[in-house]
């Protein structure tokens, strides 16, 4: 029982990367804008964020670090592609192109440092319960935050007046533009946000789960939380649920691995990016649904007057 316990928490740990990355991925299809630069921006997030707790010893300045670095390079992106049309597919792979270089040349220095380990923040009364203690609530604060933004999300795409607008503009921003909004300001507070998402996202891996620097920390995991966000069918209680159930199958690699299952570690290692290609390839067979809940503007380019 105890095992299965720490299957859960290691598991739920593991999926908030891919949950944060995924809710700012999620933000930014919801406006319209499909950003294929998450990779790029958790990368030079994480290495701005590693850094910034390397120097000052405070996770809080490294987490605020790694949101502005992500929100900044997902401007630059929001710019090209909002305001100067360029393609969203071929700017986004340039911006994770970017930020692999980028962070990699930065990162020179830090290689070989690293952060003590993060202690789990047990809450009072609930970690002491039998099973569900240690599985639920021992966790990284940043845990418990992916959960409380994900509910702050879907609060505010289905209660307030802003989220609905934000919603049609992913739609249709034609009638928004008609009414006198800004649509194109609007989709790039939204990319920004998505972007400090992102850059919480790349921030956890280096100082959370595994608090150090290499090249390429991330390992893909922006392109598993892009293809979350079509797992979850633009919704962000399941792309909450997805994420721990991608980081399920992560930790399962892991602790196959570890107790010396007969089968090749590489194989093991591919276990995630397998999960994710199957998961797509089951979705796509119904091309209608994903087209029901997909924003119907999403990649287009809007241009005001045109």
């Amino acid at each position: 029982m105890n095992e299965i316990a720490l299957l859960i928490n290691t598991a739920l740990a593991s999926g908030t990367t891919l949950a944060l990355v995924a809710l700012g991925l999620l933000i930014n299809e919801r406006a319209g804008v499909l950003n294929l630069g998450a990779e790029g921006m958790m990368l030079v997030a994480a290495v701005a964020g590693f850094g910034t707790a390397l120097a000052t010893g405070s996770d809080t300045l490294g987490f605020m670090a790694a949101a502005a670095a992500g929100a900044a390079l997902a401007s630059v992106f929001g710019l090209l592609v909002i305001f100067l049309n360029t393609n969203q597919y071929a700017t986004g792979l340039a911006l994770s192109l970017f930020g692999y270089g980028f962070s990699a040349f930065v990162g020179v220095a830090l290689v070989g440092k690293s952060l003590s380990p993060r202690e789990q923040v047990a809450i009072p009364v609930l970690s002491d319960l039998p099973f569900v203690g240690p599985a639920l609530f021992s966790h990284h604060p940043m845990v418990y935050g992916a959960m409380a933004l994900t509910a702050l999300i879907a609060w505010f795409f289905y209660r307030t007046r802003g989220g609905l607008l934000l919603r049609a503009i992913g739609e249709n921003p034609e009638p928004a533009h008609a009414l006198g909004y800004p649509v194109r300001a609007i989709r790039l507070a939204a990319v920004c946000a998505g972007g400090a998402l992102c850059g919480l996202g790349g921030a956890y891996i280096a100082l959370v789960t595994a608090p150090l620097w290499v090249e390429g920390l991330t390992a893909g995991r922006g392109w598993i939380a892009l293809a979350l966000t079509v797992f979850a069918t633009w919704r962000p209680a399941r792309v909450l649920l997805g994420a721990y159930l991608f980081g399920g199958v992560t930790v399962l690699q892991l602790n196959l691995q570890a107790q010396g299952v007969a089968v090749s570690s590489h194989l093991l290692t591919m276990l995630p990016y397998i999960a994710t290609i199957v998961v797509l390839a089951l979705i796509s067979r119904n091309a209608a649904f994903i087209r029901l809940n997909m924003p119907a503007s999403l990649g287009k380019p809007f241009r005001p007057g045109s």
